[in-house]
C-alpha cells in the first residue's frame, strides 16, 4: 500500500525502511533535506513539503506523523488537514497525550478526515525486531491500514485497542510501567554493585535472562551496557522523562488509583537531575538542630 510519512528521525527513518522492505510505497517528508535524501536512496519518494507529499499520494490518502509530541504535532496536523480530502487519514505515531487525540478527532471528523492514534514502542531496535503498535480510532480505518501495521510490527505485535485516544492511553500506561521496571532493575543492580562480592554484573544480567522470572529485553540492554562499561563510568546519572510518566501519575491521581511504584519511579528521575537538593540540606539541618549531629559544610572554610 501507499503511505505518506512525516518525520524521519531515529524512529521515523527506521519505520520507513521497514515499510519499504515490506513492499510498501512511501512518500517521505522531513525538514531535514539530508534525512529525506537518505531514505530516497533506499526507495522512498522524497517530498520537499507537505503539499508535495499530499499531491504524490493517491486517495484515499494516509499520512503517518512521527514528530515530537506537543506543539510540533499540533502544527503538523494544522498544516496537513487543509491539504487533505474526505476519507483521508492522519496517523499520529508519536507520544501524544490521549486527551489531545480526543480533541483532534473531534476537529477532523466534521471535515471527513479520519484520525488514528498509534502508541509506538520499539525504539531504535524496531527496524530489526519490529515495533509494538497500540492503535486507537475508528476500527474500519484501522482495518484499511492494517497491511502497514502488519509490516511494521513483529508477529502479534499490533492491535486495535479501542476508539480515539485509546492507543495513546495504552502507550502512556506502558511507559509508566516501563519507568517502574527500569527503576527496579537500577536499584537491584546498585545493590549487586555495592555487595562484598566481586560480582560480574553483565554475567548476572545474562544469567537472569535464561529462564528466570525477571528476564526481559530491558535486562538484555542492561547486559549490553554493563559489558561496554562495567562501572558505567562514562554515564552521568541524569535521567530525563518524556512526559508520559507524568501523565500516567496524573491519571492515577484523577482515578484514585494507588500507583505508588509508578509515582516513585517518576520522582526518582526528578531527583537524578538535582545537585545537592534543598530537601537534603533541610534534613541535615534538622538532624543537627535536634540532636547536635555534625553536618558537612558546603564551604570548607566555614
Amino acid at each position: 500500500m501507499q503511505l505518506g510519512f512525516v518525520g524521519l528521525g531515529r524512529m521515523g527513518a527506521g519505520m520507513v525502511e521497514r515499510l519499504l522492505g515490506g513492499g510498501h510505497a512511501v512518500v517521505a517528508y522531513d525538514l531535514s533535506a539530508q534525512a529525506r535524501r537518505a531514505l530516497a536512496l533506499k526507495g522512498a519518494t522524497e517530498a520537499t513539503s507537505l503539499d508535495d507529499l499530499v499531491r504524490a499520494l493517491a486517495p484515499p490518502r494516509a499520512v503517518w506523523l512521527m514528530v515530537p509530541a506537543g506543539a510540533p504535532t499540533e502544527e503538523a496536523i494544522r498544516a496537513l488537514a487543509p491539504l487533505l480530502a474526505h476519507n483521508d487519514a492522519i496517523i499520529d505515531g508519536g507520544n501524544s497525550y490521549y486527551k489531545d487525540d480526543l480533541r483532534r478527532a473531534g476537529e477532523l471528523t466534521p471535515r471527513g478526515i479520519h484520525y488514528l492514534d498509534v502508541g509506538t514502542s520499539g525504539g531504535v531496535w524496531g527496524l530489526k525486531h519490529g515495533y509494538c503498535l497500540m492503535i486507537g480510532g475508528e476500527r474500519p480505518v484501522f482495518e484499511r491500514l492494517e497491511p502497514a501495521f502488519r509490516t511494521l510490527a513483529p508477529p502479534d505485535g499490533y492491535a486495535w485497542v479501542g476508539g480515539h485516544g485509546a492507543g495513546h492511553y495504552v502507550k502512556m500506561i506502558h511507559n509508566g510501567i516501563e519507568y517502574g521496571l527500569m527503576q527496579a532493575y537500577a536499584e537491584g543492580f546498585e545493590l549487586l554493585h555495592a555487595s562484598e562480592f566481586q560480582l560480574d554484573l553483565a554475567a548476572i544480567a545474562h544469567l537472569w535472562n535464561q529462564g528466570s522470572v525477571v528476564r526481559s529485553w530491558l535486562l538484555e540492554l542492561a547486559e549490553l551496557a554493563l559489558r561496554a562499561d562495567p562501572q558505567l563510568e562514562g554515564i552521568k546519572g541524569y535521567v530525563e522523562d518524556s512526559g508520559e510518566g507524568r501523565w500516567t501519575v496524573q491519571d492515577a491521581l484523577d482515578k484514585d488509583v494507588p500507583a505508588s511504584i509508578l509515582a516513585l519511579s517518576l520522582f526518582r528521575r526528578f531527583r537524578s537531575r538535582q545537585s545537592d537538593p534543598f530537601s537534603d540540606r533541610m534534613l541535615a539541618a534538622l538532624r543537627h538542630a535536634f540532636g547536635g549531629h555534625p553536618v558537612r559544610r558546603s564551604d570548607p572554610r566555614a
